[in-house]
């Protein structure tokens, strides 16, 4: 299962079933979980933790320390969960001790080629990056987003659950659970009413979504009176409670 030529520290743990591609290379610290299969060409170093039922493309470069000048070979970490698609030449760093020193991926992520995913990143599960899809350093992405291709996005912002970020947009505020946005700047283009479809809400959940989307980016309220009125709709309506909780949390602000 593993390739003569691949080179594999003794002190790499590996779970059942995995496989290791041609000239492909595994740290002293890494573990990797039952039946993941690793390509050719691939190097994972670092302190690296990849889970079950991965599937790791040619080319890719995962737990390298960060590209961040303060970084000082502090024992930081990569953490990848199960049934994860890694597409070709795409590069995940480790954590810096200037955050909580782990960069994490979740579950069930489609990856495509060429995505960065920098130090003390948090990535949910279900998520889809297109191709050169990039984050900066500290960036939180929530289920179910989706990154379209050559899409950028600033450090320390958050992308919220069940977004679409199209094509070519440069993201440098955070963006809403729901919400579609696009250009460069990024900017609010509604809710994504054909995935939250997809993904089982209902007409009425689209209805209250849409309008409190209205409230948020078409009534004329500061952000704190919208707010409060989303407050008084969330207990007839909660699928808008997410959406409250993130503007809560919002450190840079929101696309606007």
């Amino acid at each position: 299962m593993i390739h003569a030529s691949a080179i594999i520290h003794p002190g790499a743990r590996f779970g059942e079933n995995v496989t290791v591609g041609a000239y492909s290379i595994v740290g002293e610290d890494v573990e990797i979980g039952d039946n993941t299969s690793i390509g050719p060409h691939v190097v994972i170093t670092g302190r690296t933790r990849i889970g079950c039922d991965n599937r790791i493309y040619p080319f890719c470069s995962l737990g390298d320390v960060p590209q961040d000048k303060k970084y000082g070979g502090e024992p930081t970490c990569l953490e990848i969960g199960d049934r994860n698609t890694i597409r070709e030449f795409c590069s995940f760093n480790a954590g810096t001790a200037q955050d909580v020193g782990i960069t994490r991926i979740g579950d069930d992520n489609w990856i495509m080629a060429y995505v960065h995913i920098a130090h003390d990143c948090q990535v949910g599960s279900r998520t889809v990056f297109a191709n050169n899809a990039q984050l900066a350093g500290h960036v939180h992405v929530d289920d179910w987003a989706i990154l379209g291709g050559f899409s950028g996005v600033h450090q320390f912002c958050r992308i919220g659950a069940h977004t679409m970020i199209a094509a070519g947009s440069v993201v440098v505020q955070d963006v809403p659970p729901y919400v579609m946005a696009a250009g460069n700047t990024a900017s609010p283009y509604g809710i994504n009413a054909e995935g939250l479809k997809r993904r089982g809400f209902s007409p009425d959940a689209l209805l209250a979504l849409k309008r409190a989307y209205r409230t948020i980016y078409k009534s004329g309220l500061m952000l704190d009176e919208a707010r409060a009125k989303l407050r008084e709709e969330v207990v007839a309506h909660p699928e808008i409670q997410p959406l409250l909780d993130f503007l809560g949390v919002s450190k840079r602000g929101i696309i606007r």
